[in-house]
């Protein structure tokens, strides 16, 4: 069986320059890179920069992020980050959403989507620290925008943390699936019914794939074939203990494809 291609996701360090997430990913072996957007302080410069660096080092860009949905109309600087994104040619784009308004969320997002056209796919990631909690939450959500573009992004620590099942995965269709984030963490883990928890162990509590007690074998089990994988440890341990970017990316390549390669 063809091994799964790995991304490095950019939360893995939050202190890099744009350029450096290429970098880093592609020295250390990543399919794809991951590119963290901050449009306030993204110029033409920096597009020049990371497009040059792609091209030297031959790396494509699973995902750009994030899309933080919030209350009120929508955006301007979401429109930025996305066009930052097709421009950088990244597969993916990742929102979350704070609106309460699950009907605004998905008219925020279905504009976001024809935006997109078939350029991009806008990925809605669902976890207790947004208002879109639950795959159950961001599977009605997708099913009410009904657009090409959409996809549903499932992270495995949010996932676990907030009552997802097999079940549910496998009730998914298939194309709404573009790319999964994998990561590991202890259980029980953070309290669900605690956000500010669940929010510091997704930033800091992560750790290596096979390290934790996730279901991840399981998880990947039930997700399509080749559906390209994005290493989201993010993880205060792996940032102490690797502040070289480099030997951090190459740590996290190390104990990825380790995993993967269990995997059978």
């Amino acid at each position: 069986m063809a091994r799964r291609p790995l991304a490095m996701a950019s939360g893995i360090m939050p202190e890099a320059s744009p350029v450096d997430l290429v970098e880093c990913a592609a020295a250390a072996g990543f399919d794809y890179g991951g590119m963290w957007i901050e449009p306030a302080d993204w110029t033409a410069a920096t597009t020049r920069a990371v497009r040059a660096a792609l091209a030297a080092t031959g790396l494509k860009l699973l995902d750009a992020e994030v899309v933080w949905i919030k209350p009120g109309p929508p955006d301007p600087a979401h429109d930025h980050i996305l066009d930052i994104a097709l421009e950088l040619g990244a597969r993916n784009l990742l929102c979350v959403s704070s609106d309460p308004d699950s009907a605004a969320t998905a008219a925020k997002l279905a504009r976001l989507a024809d935006r997109a056209g078939n350029a991009i796919r806008i990925n809605l990631e669902f976890g207790l620290f947004t208002e879109v909690k639950t795959i159950g939450q961001a599977s009605a959500i997708l099913r009410d925008i009904d657009h090409p573009a959409m996809a549903l992004l499932i992270d495995a620590l949010h996932w676990t943390r907030s009552g997802g099942t097999l079940a549910d995965i496998a009730a998914l269709p298939p194309h709404w699936l573009s790319y999964v984030q994998l990561c590991d963490a202890p259980m029980p883990g953070a309290d669900p019914a605690d956000p500010q928890a669940i929010l510091t162990e997704a930033i800091d509590g992560r750790v290596a794939l096979g390290e934790g007690s996730l279901p991840l074998g399981s998880l990947l089990a039930a997700l399509p074939d080749h559906l390209p994988i994005a290493v989201e440890e993010r993880s205060k341990a792996l940032r102490d203990g690797w502040p070289d970017l480099h030997a951090r990316a190459a740590r996290l390549y190390r104990t990825s494809s380790e995993w993967l390669a269990r995997q059978g």
